[in-house]
């Protein structure tokens, strides 16, 4: 009988394979660049190697009168959790975190997805939305699963949801391994003052920061409609950049004097050295949207602060394999390194 080729081997090599960060990442030579390696595998490349992920969606009221919704991987009893803080305008259904969903249930993992508010699919109640800088909300999100839940917790960010989580843990400090085993961060502007300028020029400000704005502007002005007066609609209308838009809406509706006060106060690099717990920060080197000139250096992160800065990779891409590649190689990465630093005995 003649063998037929196993769909699941390749994923099986991935696992066996695993990036580390002491290791180097290499991206397929048939998608050079860092705009490329963002777009294409956010579009096109393979997510999953097993079942489509399937999700049980929990409504949580928040301490303000709000809600935020949580979205859990269907799966079988666990012991170790992963909890993933999306990017921004993301959602369990982004392609980092189905790949994300992917690595849990190989790894016997229990998953969960909080939605920052109005990521959900529904716009929510309150004045106001997030932002990078949204370490309460992660506080609060962490201590409540962590309430419900005895087994390890990990947690990775990804790019907007990264920089917020790592400022929980600079804020929390020695108070944060009460929470979680480890945190990671993948592609975050932890320089928020660099990354706004870089997504504000040429290519990213013609195709980036359009895609953003085409559903942050319409979010944000239904958001006006049921706060009539919250801000000035035609300064948002007319914004042009994340800059402008981070001036009338972001920085205003929460607390933030301006964009530079909101950028300046939330960036999570100037306290990287305040983390107590592992920490993982993946930046790859040519992503668009963080300049490889505002990384951090070791010297500048403390002793718990584990840097990964990969030349290729481009923002929350790192594609891999054949056409149309995958995307299972950093969830596979960033998910194991977590793994490694689990302080109870794990089910994997």
């Amino acid at each position: 009988m003649r063998n037929r080729k196993n769909p699941f081997a390749e994923h099986a090599k991935i696992a066996r394979d695993s990036l580390h960060p002491t290791m180097k990442y290499t991206a397929p030579k048939w998608l050079p660049g860092g705009n490329l390696q963002t777009i294409w595998p956010a579009l096109y490349s393979r997510r999953v190697f097993g079942p489509t992920p399937l999700y049980r969606r929990e409504r949580w009221n928040t301490p303000d009168g709000d809600f935020i919704d949580v979205d859990w991987l269907e799966t079988t009893p666990f012991q170790t959790l992963l909890v993933m803080f999306h990017g921004l305008e993301g959602s369990s259904g982004s392609h980092y975190a189905e790949a994300f969903a992917d690595f849990a249930r190989v790894r016997g993992f229990g998953f969960a997805v909080p939605h920052f508010r109005g990521c959900s699919g529904e716009l929510n109640h309150g004045p106001r939305a997030y932002h990078s800088g949204d370490f309460e909300e992660i506080g609060w999100i962490l201590a409540r699963i962590r309430q419900q839940h005895r087994g390890p917790i990990l947690a990775v960010g990804i790019s907007l949801g990264g920089n917020a989580l790592l400022r929980w843990a600079e804020e929390m400090g020695d108070e944060a391994a009460y929470v979680a085993d480890a945190v990671a961060s993948v592609s975050s502007p932890i320089d928020l003052v660099a990354s706004g300028r870089a997504i504000g020029r040429g290519f990213n400000r013609l195709v980036y920061t359009r895609m953003f704005l085409n559903t942050m502007k319409p979010k944000a002005l239904r958001k006006l409609a049921q706060h009539p007066g919250l801000f000035d609609a035609h300064a948002l209308r007319a914004a042009r950049d994340l800059y402008e838009f981070d001036n009338v809406f972001t920085a205003p509706l929460h607390g933030f004097k301006s964009t530079d006060d909101y950028w300046t106060r939330a960036s999570a690099k100037p306290h990287l050295h305040r983390i107590r717990i592992p920490a993982l920060v993946v930046n790859a080197r040519n992503d668009p949207f963080v300049p490889s000139s505002c990384l951090p250096q070791q010297q500048d992160a403390g002793r718990y602060v584990t840097l990964w800065q990969p030349a290729h990779g481009g923002h929350v891409g790192f594609p891999q394999g054949r056409l149309p590649g995958h995307v299972r190689s950093m969830p596979d990465a960033v998910g194991g390194w977590l793994a490694s630093h689990i302080s109870q005995p794990q089910n994997s």
